[in-house]
């Protein structure tokens, strides 16, 4: 039987030059659930998205995918593991249709060798044909067909958010992180990316980890969740022991009516 842990982070420290920006951090992920990783500004939430991703490689510590040690993979091992990401600042490729960001997403499967590519012969076609269909059912699941042909320059800011969760979607993840996915969004526009986040994990059954400052959200979607202050794990639990633990309040500045209703 698979175990229900499918991310265990051990005693993980990080530091630049002289500065720790993770201190001992430990926390496991279950399969299938959302865990966010919350905390005020500065408090290592990025980084340690980084390091899950192989941006950043820990000066100690362990990381653990499936049962086995990712500590040291570069970043395509881990995407080819099944671990994909967002950006808290937009990463697509501004001058690129819709359609080809995500079928960039889409290139880690790719099997064919550069002469059948270069050909387009048999197998290439076949593949094309497999990667296309699998981009276009993320483009009705994320409700983009009216854009899928645009120019991702040319998109509002909230449209360019849900292209790059689709692009990470596009990898077919078993595990994604979401940075900061509702940032910088109208109320509106966050109903909806809360809407696909859910339907991500429930229906297509990948788990979450996201860093988000809307702490509404983060309470009512979360089914666990880790604080970080200075780099240091100050709390974890379900949303509601959190909201119950004082130091985590201290650490937000107020009450926790205040902090924990986004306001």
């Amino acid at each position: 039987m698979d175990s229900p842990v499918q991310l265990e982070v051990e005693d993980l420290n990080l530091s630049f030059g002289g500065v720790m920006a993770l201190a001992g951090v430990s926390f496991a992920v279950q399969r299938g659930e959302i865990f966010s990783i919350i905390g005020p500004n500065g408090a290592g939430k990025t980084s340690m998205l980084n390091c899950v991703s192989g941006r950043y490689h820990p000066q100690r510590g362990k990381i653990s995918f499936a049962g086995q040690d990712i500590t040291r993979h570069p970043s395509e091992a881990r995407a080819r593991l099944g671990i994909a990401r967002t950006f808290q600042n937009i990463a697509l490729f501004k001058g690129m249709t819709v359609l080809d960001n995500l079928l960039i997403g889409r290139h880690i499967h790719l099997r064919s060798g550069i002469l059948r590519g270069g050909f387009f012969l048999g197998s290439c076609q076949r593949e094309e044909i497999e990667h296309r269909r699998f981009v276009e059912d993320i483009v009705d699941f994320l409700e983009i067909e009216h854009i899928r042909k645009r120019t991702v320059g040319t998109l509002a800011y909230g449209l360019q958010k849900r292209v790059e969760l689709a692009r990470a979607l596009a990898l077919d993840p078993k595990l994604i992180l979401l940075d900061e996915p509702m940032a910088g969004m109208n109320l509106e526009e966050t109903e909806d990316m809360v809407r696909f986040i859910l339907d991500i994990n429930k229906e297509r059954g990948i788990t979450v980890i996201l860093v988000e400052h809307d702490m509404g959200v983060v309470m009512d979607i979360s089914d666990r969740l880790v604080v970080l202050n200075f780099g240091e794990t100050l709390g974890e639990g379900t949303p509601e022991e959190v909201q119950a633990n004082p130091e985590v309040i201290r650490a937000y500045l107020g009450s926790a009516e205040t902090v924990f209703s986004g306001r």
